[in-house]
């Protein structure tokens, strides 16, 4: 529910990140193996999409009358609700990044339905797909009395127009994390439950538009699959250095390498790849032989230095590991897509400055859960330099 003045009553709040509950194992990060740590909050949807190939395509044109793709957790109607969504956002020239917004937002508060209200939308006869429960709020978005009648309200476009009227007037909305930005249009009273929506929301935006949430501004301009450090993608999503990738990800002469490490001079700004929740901010060394973090590393003697583990929507975890210095955040703090975590630097089991980069799926941070960062990272509009 929202009526942008006063807080909604309805939605579930998004829990506090719950702490880790074992650490079993030290970290051995660029010799194979990482130790479990189990989380019992992950802050994302556990429901699946099916596979959508669909190559980036800058302007391409929403068709809310054609086919739509099968996706597992909604059916026809919602995702015919999403394309009607990024449709008006399309004829308003909003930015992608503003799509993924409203259809996140209208997930969180409708799961993409149109309903009416027990109380105004059924005594008038309006056509809807579903009953809501609070208050006066109707329609895609949960809209309250001061956004327009109860037929307006109930009409996807208008609903999605006033939306994007709303956040396009929000200073920094397209940098700032998406529960904030759907937070400063909806004025709920549980803002942190828009999140864990946002991968999903991206998936859908690419699977309807053409791979728009890959799109990142560059000078100005939408350009596909570039969102370098310090660009976001509309995804949310940026590269977290600059440099190209060298080592693969469980390559034949590394299979316990659960990550990618990406070359950089020493002291070059590591950027966190997408808005999350810090998980472990510290030192791993291997007691037997590096005591400390503070000095650069060596080859084979485990550890993954001065580290942090981020946890971001969908229950996705990225791991940046043998930075210079103690890291710059802190745990159970929220850092925002691009923020500078850390510098490059060579600590832990390293034989010259680079970033270790990995991404984990599940809330996973054993190496069960490792991914290749480079398809995935793809997939979000933020390639890593010199992959294709």
């Amino acid at each position: 529910m929202s009526d942008g003045t006063r807080p909604r009553g309805r939605q579930l709040r998004l829990g506090a990140l719950a702490a880790a509950l074992t650490a079993t194992l030290a970290l051995l990060c660029c010799t194979g193996g990482a130790g479990a740590f189990f989380l019992t909050e992950l802050g994302g949807e556990s429901t699946d999409m099916a596979p959508v190939s669909m190559d980036c395509k800058e302007n391409y044109q929403v068709d809310v009358r054609g086919k739509i793709p099968r996706m597992s957790g909604y059916g026809q109607v919602q995702l015919r609700n999403a394309a009607r969504i990024i449709k008006v956002g399309q004829e308003m020239k909003v930015p992608p990044r503003g799509w993924v917004i409203a259809v996140a937002t209208a997930m969180q508060e409708s799961r993409l339905r149109n309903l009416a209200n027990r109380t105004v939308g059924e005594s008038e006869n309006l056509p809807n797909e579903g009953v809501g429960a609070d208050h006066d709020s109707v329609g895609l978005f949960q809209q309250r009395a001061g956004w327009g009648t109860v037929a307006q309200r109930m009409t996807p476009e208008y609903a999605a127009r006033k939306f994007y009227e709303k956040l396009v007037k929000v200073p920094g909305w397209e940098t700032m994390p998406l529960t904030r930005a759907a937070q400063a249009v909806q004025i709920s009273a549980f803002p942190d439950a828009y999140a864990k929506h946002e991968d999903m929301a991206a998936r859908i935006v690419n699977a309807l538009a053409g791979g728009a949430a890959r799109i990142a501004l560059v000078d100005g301009k939408k350009a596909c699959d570039r969102a370098a450090a310090g660009q976001i993608a509309a995804s949310g999503w940026t590269a977290p250095i600059p440099g190209g990738v060298g080592s693969g990800f469980r390559t034949a002469s590394r299979p316990g390498h659960n990550g990618v490490d990406i070359a950089a001079p020493k002291g070059t700004d590591i950027r966190v790849a997408a808005t999350g929740r810090v998980l472990v901010s510290r030192c791993d060394p291997d007691n037997r032989n590096l005591l400390t973090c503070n000095v650069d590393g060596w080859p084979n003697k485990g550890g993954c230095g001065w580290f942090v583990d981020v946890l971001h929507a969908g229950g996705f975890i990225t791991r940046y590991c043998h930075m210079v210095s103690k890291p710059r955040v802190k745990v159970g703090q929220l850092v925002e897509a691009g923020a500078v975590i850390g510098e490059v630097g060579s600590s832990g089991n390293s034989s010259g400055p680079h970033l270790h980069f990995e991404v984990h799926e599940d809330g996973d941070r054993s190496s069960r859960g490792a991914i290749d960062p480079v398809p995935f990272m793809r997939s979000r509009g933020a390639p890593l330099k010199g992959v294709g």
